[in-house]
């Protein structure tokens, strides 16, 4: 919006073309929606609040949770926020691949409104029953992977890439739209898996956010694209202002979020990021390397998959509680030890990720 507005503004002073740098509107992007979440954030938890839009707290968990109850949640709302209206300000919105993701992104975080808000508001513990919750989600991931596959233009963007092979490059024809549905909707749901502990799950989704809006940046530039072997995606680059606003609005949220915390952001926040990172990931055609990025998420949602078929199969359990997170609480492990460590994993991840990017 904003960017239309500088283009006009630079025919009368020249100083106002430093807005059509992708760079500069990245950061831009960041600063804007850090702003918006810390200073909506405070309004938004006193409504919380003064409406009783409480936690509910599982009583077989760990007892330390159990002070938990009554937290606001339904506060990714405030995330959703600050990355639409920063995107909305500084991206090119005649940009196609902005559009999906900010519609996929709103869409889920709709989804997670309405299981939050039967949970919370009605007091339905079920929520959005999980037969709909998936279907809608299964509807919004299907609706972008046709988008995607219907609109392509050059072969690299339905080719499955591998990390490490500069030459290894498979085209997924009609397989690209499974794919990236299952990227979106599973990423989606493995955030949510992984939103248990306060900051435990918005940090990693900052830094492989961050770690995104560098691969977008590379992917949609003609000459570093080749260089580095990776597929050239024509306006990709311009999701490096999405990713920014997601990186603002995540940390401006864990302002609030970080233990013990004033918040919570709930499905409608969870979902949505989780989403988002998808979502993008399938758009520059960096799917493995998002799976490596997100080693946390993978491990929160395998440790369920495990937890469930051992218990239906032995009637046994490989953990004392699923997710893994909880796991480790069971065993002795303070809140904010299990939090940072795998925030430091996540770290690490992502650093290998973004490695793999010259190593080919």
């Amino acid at each position: 919006m904003l960017l239309w507005l500088a283009d006009w503004l630079s025919g009368w002073a020249s100083a106002f073309g430093v807005f059509k740098y992708l760079t500069f509107r990245g950061i831009l992007s960041v600063l804007t929606s850090l702003a918006i979440t810390l200073m909506v954030g405070p309004v938004m938890i006193r409504l919380l609040v003064e409406n009783q839009i409480g936690q509910a707290v599982r009583d077989d968990g760990p007892q330390s949770h159990l002070s938990k109850a009554g937290t606001p949640t339904m506060g990714g709302a405030l995330i959703l926020v600050g990355i639409l209206a920063s995107t909305l300000l500084w991206a090119d919105l005649s940009n196609r691949y902005v559009w999906v993701v900010m519609l996929v992104t709103a869409a889920f975080g709709a989804i997670g409104w309405v299981d939050d808000y039967r949970k919370v508001i009605e007091k339905n513990p079920r929520g959005l029953p999980a037969r709909w919750k998936y279907f809608w989600q299964s509807v919004a991931g299907l609706a972008a992977a046709l988008y995607l596959y219907a609109g392509s233009i050059t072969p690299a963007e339905t080719q499955l890439i591998v990390p490490f092979l500069k030459s290894v490059a498979f085209p997924l024809g009609a397989l690209y739209v499974p794919l990236a549905y299952f990227v979106i909707v599973g990423s989606s749901n493995a955030v949510n898996l992984t939103d248990g502990l306060d900051g435990l799950a918005i940090m990693p989704s900052v830094l492989i956010g961050a770690a995104l809006a560098v691969i977008a940046y590379l992917a949609g530039n003609a000459e570093f694209a080749p260089y580095l072997h990776i597929p050239y995606i024509p306006g990709a680059g311009e999701l490096v202002v999405f990713c920014g606003a997601l990186t603002g609005a995540g940390l401006g949220f864990l302002w609030f979020n970080t233990y013990p915390a004033m918040v919570f952001m709930g499905d409608v926040g969870a979902l949505a990021l989780g989403a988002a990172l998808g979502v993008i990931a399938v758009i520059v055609r960096h799917e493995i390397v998002f799976f490596i990025m997100s080693g946390v998420f993978v491990m929160e949602t395998l440790s369920v998959v495990l937890q469930v078929a051992s218990f239906k199969a032995t009637g046994k359990r490989i953990f004392r509680m699923a997710p893994i997170h909880h796991h480790f609480e069971l065993k002795g492990w303070p809140e904010p030890r299990v939090i940072v460590r795998f925030w430091i994993i996540t770290v690490v991840l992502v650093l290998f990720g973004l490695a793999t990017l010259k190593l080919r």
